[in-house]
């Protein structure tokens, strides 16, 4: 395993989607977040890295659903989110549109999950567990019925007498740095999640797996630099006229991030779309 792999712990989104790759991991956590049994689940291996241009990269989820045809999209989130509410109504829509590739019917669409693991108070109330439904605005007794819910837990809650001792074990765990995170939680869930976290960090497969995803990352920060500056450069040169084809296409074209690094200062300082291709 590579040294960066071994200084991980659950709370990295490569380890927790390795870690509940694992479907008896998965199927406690959902239980200890949902507060019922659940008979088994199947987690969904080739949906945990997903490459979406459209949404912001690479996505590292836990993709599941159990015999009751219900799914799950979990996440592990380390750094807040400017709009988590917003975020949420993305995965729904995701797994909507999934599902009724796969030829539901509007009126066959299983019943969704999508949460979210923070390692920080999402709406500053304290509660370890927030949980959404739709509701009508003048009587909160009406559920809308669309069969979707969306969970926030959170590493920072204060209302252990609301949730159960289980589920707040876990949290801490998560909420653990390095050294911490070796502790002995009392709790033998989370002593299962240390037993298989030290074993993956002695797998040489997952010491590779990890290397790779680390390269995938690196490729998505360079391709959105690239796209920036092309952005930033067609946006300078719009102001000063009408850009020509042949010209727009050089710039998008290029992929070199230096060059396009000289191309923008030309640009904020050119005043004609003439002077800027003397200059490129």
């Amino acid at each position: 395993a590579s040294i960066q792999s071994k200084i991980l712990t659950i709370k990295n989104n490569f380890m927790f989607g390795a870690v509940m790759s694992n479907e008896e991991n998965c199927r406690l956590l959902l239980e200890r977040i949902l507060d019922e049994r659940i008979s088994s689940v199947t987690v969904s291996k080739e949906k945990s890295i997903v490459y979406h241009p459209g949404y912001k990269g690479i996505r590292l989820d836990v993709y599941a659903n159990d015999l009751e045809d219900t799914y799950y999209n979990v996440e592990m989130q380390v750094l807040k989110e400017p709009a988590p509410g917003k975020r949420s109504r993305y995965y729904h829509s995701q797994m909507d549109m999934e599902l009724l590739s796969a030829g539901k019917k509007y009126e066959d669409l299983p019943n969704t999950y999508v949460i979210f693991i923070c390692d920080y108070d999402p709406f500053g109330f304290g509660k370890y567990r927030y949980i959404f439904k739709n509701r009508c605005a003048e009587d909160g007794r009406v559920e809308l019925q669309d069969g979707s819910q969306t969970i926030f837990l959170n590493t920072h809650g204060t209302n252990e007498d609301e949730v159960s001792e289980e589920l707040v074990k876990f949290l801490k765990f998560v909420k653990a740095d390095l050294s911490e995170s070796e502790d002995d939680f009392g709790d033998y869930y989370v002593e299962s999640l240390q037993e298989h976290i030290r074993n993956l960090k002695q797998s040489r497969e997952m010491g590779e797996r990890f290397m790779l995803f680390e390269e995938l990352l690196e490729m998505e920060r360079r391709q959105t630099k690239l796209t920036e500056r092309i952005e930033t450069i067609l946006e300078f040169l719009e102001e000063l006229g009408t850009i020509p084809d042949d010209l727009k296409q050089c710039i998008i074209s290029e992929d070199d991030l230096d060059v396009l690094k000289d191309w923008l200062k030309i640009a904020a300082r050119a005043t004609t779309i003439e002077e800027f291709e003397q200059n490129m």
